[in-house]
């Protein structure tokens, strides 16, 4: 092959490859969109379509004889509204415990350097070390002892121990990644350390908190064990759920599946905005 026969050939390699990147990259997307969306699908097509949907056969992918009322016999039934304010209360609590607690944890392991600086990065990890299992009878009993037994203030607890772990070390690489001298310059202009971190630091932190706000709360939503054990009528919707579905019809088993998924959904969606500039900060 002559040297003018390669260039010629170059453009049209150079033109295929990102072609061929972009049909990689499509496809993965479309790939990961239906591995996440037809299975929400279904289990909306289980929770709408009600008695009859659900035995039809054979299935249709298209939503047929689809009504609102199977859902609502199904928020009709006693206790399934007050374990989905529960649910609410305590993933909320545990959000704001987690960022209010993991954030300045964060900011302290990526800002400062002191003794036992890699140990305390390992003690917060051994925390998850322990099952939840071997916990439980001291916790109900403290829990007793305290007040804070069957409510979900004390579920909102032990979830944010499950979730602290993630949102310091998730916030220390955050805040590592912006550089100090940010602060130092707004330090010359006259802020403190409170007003340099409020008004510089934070904005720019706030996809990764988004994201630290995304996965306690995903946690707090969906943990059932420590909501089994530590309440009995102030019951989160995922450990009512776990009670009271077994003997229920299927199609009522879809409605707390679809039930259980929504809030999660929104949740996210609600906080895209910054979840979507996370890569741009973690990559300066």
């Amino acid at each position: 092959m002559t040297a003018a026969t390669s260039k010629v050939l170059e453009p049209g390699r150079s033109t295929t490859l990102p072609s061929a990147r972009r049909f990689l990259l499509w496809t993965g997307i479309v790939a990961l969109l239906a591995w996440v969306l037809v299975p929400i699908y279904f289990v909306a097509l289980g929770a709408f379509g009600g008695r009859l949907g659900v035995f039809r056969w054979p299935k249709s992918i298209w939503p047929t004889d689809l009504a609102i009322e199977p859902m609502m016999q199904f928020l009709t039934i006693e206790g399934v509204f007050n374990a989905l304010i529960n649910s609410l209360i305590a993933a909320g609590l545990t959000v704001l415990f987690s960022i209010a607690l993991g954030a300045p944890a964060g900011y302290a392991l990526a800002r400062y350097t002191f003794r036992g600086q890699n140990a305390y990065r390992l003690l917060v990890l051994l925390t998850r070390a322990f099952p939840l299992a071997i916990l439980a009878l001291p916790l109900t009993v403290s829990f007793i002892r305290l007040g804070l037994y069957d409510t979900p203030f004390g579920v909102s607890l032990i979830h944010t121990v499950l979730a602290l772990p993630f949102a310091a070390l998730v916030t220390q690489s955050l805040f590592m990644g912006i550089p100090r001298e940010y602060e130092e310059a707004a330090w010359v202009f006259g802020c403190t350390r409170f007003q340099a971190f409020m008004r510089v630091v934070l904005p720019l932190a706030l996809p990764g908190l988004a994201a630290t706000a995304i996965f306690a709360f995903v946690i707090s939503w969906n943990e059932v064990f420590a909501a089994s054990i530590l309440t009995v009528r102030e019951r989160t919707l995922t450990a009512y759920l776990l009670r009271i579905l077994s003997e229920s019809p299927l199609h009522y088993r879809f409605a707390g599946g679809f039930i259980l998924i929504i809030p999660s959904v929104l949740f996210i969606f609600a906080v895209r905005r910054y979840l979507f500039a996370v890569w741009g900060i973690a990559s300066k």
